[in-house]
């Protein structure tokens, strides 16, 4: 029998009551799915990885390790009976996962399930919707653990490639002593910005609070059941406007949020008050979970499935609080230049490895419900969560199903609103989760997103004099 392993730093986090988080994916089929050969590629794949095939020990009331355990997948794979013809498939879906925020996953076994919905609406012909517990991993490991699990449409045998980030090109035509100044300025730089990040995030941990908005949760909110919506827009449109910019495109998803938060908050205010707009500081910020691992690649994560491999497993994040100017702008692209601006400012902080290391001393110091006090103070004192995580380049088929679309997201921490970016081949999804008590509308905030993207399109198409 294999040896038990100790849980991390970050997976005690998310098994404590107040940070207890689940992860959703859910992927879009193009054909039905079959639960039978799902169930077969699993038992080949997912069931080789230790977390997937491993429950929590329980000793005196405390999770304490992982172990080895006899999985079967008719515990984990649901396949519920639906009518194929009811009237709105497409909200069937939005309600079933909403439920599912409310089920307590089962910690008897391991701790992740399938649920497949073999309904069809205009985006797919059927749905795989995984749940799966945040202390099993964080959502770039558990994505590409998941990518690890699919295929090539175009070639069944070769798996999913993601794009390659763009190095600095650096052909040493810039002076050695030009060089030496602009490091040893982006050192002081460096040194600055982490010294005032730090110190706002203890801030916030203490007293700093956002300003109260009609997206800013309550006391309680990570009880709540949640709603996940998504929009897709054409991953082409973001590349151009991050080509045209000469920006990247976390810049371009920020101004994006930025502009639709702006638009969507104006129309909330003035719904109470028609001659009032958005007020002026408004203190709104999303918090990060940064992953400060190397990416191991989905070669690595299939490779863990079979043997012993060097890819790093589990939850190793750092926290970043990010500032969002919400404000209505007369010129759409001011919203790209702030944003731009806020990510170069974040890029020059070690904000998210001190956090990581912080998170990891305290937990072995003082243990993980302190760790937990203090997640949830920052969590519930910020408004919101982002991400963006980067999918694959082609086709995939989970299986031998064709991929139509993923739209991952996560629930269980203590705020009214989270915001996921996930390309897919040409595609972009936007996925939102909220607290429908209060943002009841998450259909018209996918719009208010999906409109400021146009709005910067046409912006620089003007700008640019194309007709």
């Amino acid at each position: 029998m294999e040896p038990a392993e100790v849980l991390s730093p970050g997976s005690l986090l998310f098994l404590e009551p107040k940070t207890s988080c689940c992860i959703i994916a859910m992927m879009g089929c193009k054909t039905s799915i079959d639960p039978a050969i799902l169930k077969l590629g699993l038992n080949q794949t997912l069931l080789h990885h230790p977390r997937f095939s491993s429950k929590l020990l329980v000793i005196n009331g405390v999770k304490k390790k992982w172990v080895k355990t006899q999985v079967d997948l008719d515990n984990h794979v649901v396949v519920p009976v639906v009518d194929t013809e009811m009237e709105s498939p497409a909200l069937f879906i939005e309600d079933y996962i909403s439920h599912l925020t409310t089920i307590p996953i089962d910690f008897s076994k391991p701790l992740w399930e399938l649920h497949i919905l073999n309904l069809k609406t205009p985006e797919a012909e059927a749905f795989a919707i995984f749940r799966i517990h945040h202390s099993i991993g964080d959502g770039m490991s558990l994505i590409s653990i998941l990518l690890a699990c699919c295929r090539k449409s175009a070639d069944p045998g070769a798996l999913p490639t993601l794009p390659t980030q763009k190095q600095t090109d650096d052909r040493g035509n810039r002076r050695k002593i030009v060089w030496l100044v602009l490091a040893v300025w982006s050192v002081l730089r460096l040194m600055s910005n982490t010294l005032v990040d730090l110190s706002l995030f203890m801030a916030t941990i203490l007293f700093m609070k956002d300003t109260k908005t009609p997206v800013k949760g309550l006391s309680g909110v990570e009880h709540n059941p949640k709603r996940f919506v998504h929009r897709t827009v054409r991953l082409d449109d973001i590349k151009l406007v991050k080509n045209a910019m000469d920006m990247t495109v976390n810049d371009v998803i920020l101004g994006v949020t930025q502009a639709g938060l702006s638009r969507y908050l104006n129309r909330k205010y003035g719904e109470v008050d028609k001659s009032k707009s958005i007020p002026k500081n408004i203190r709104l910020r999303a918090t990060v979970l940064v992953n400060i691992r190397q990416d191991a690649g989905i070669q690595a994560m299939a490779d863990m499935m079979k043997k012993k491999s060097k890819a790093k497993w589990g939850n190793k994040f750092g926290f970043i609080c990010v500032p969002f100017n919400i404000a209505l702008q007369n010129d759409p692209l001011d919203y790209l230049h702030q944003a731009k601006a806020i990510v170069q400012r974040k890029k020059l902080s070690l904000q998210a490895l001190c956090t990581y290391m912080t998170n990891n001393c305290v937990v072995r110091l003082f243990g993980s419900k302190v760790s937990s006090c203090l997640a949830y103070r920052v969590f519930s004192n910020t408004t919101m969560s982002i991400s963006n995580v980067v999918g694959p380049v082609e086709e995939i088929s989970f299986f031998g199903h064709p991929i139509a679309f993923i739209a991952p997201t996560v629930f269980g921490h203590p705020q009214a609103l989270t915001i996921h970016f996930q390309s897919y081949v040409d595609k972009m999804s936007i996925v939102v989760a909220v607290d429908p008590s209060l943002i009841s509308d998450p259909h018209l905030l996918c719009d208010d997103f999906q409109e400021s993207l146009k709005l910067f399109k046409d912006a620089i198409v003007i700008n640019d004099g194309v007709c």
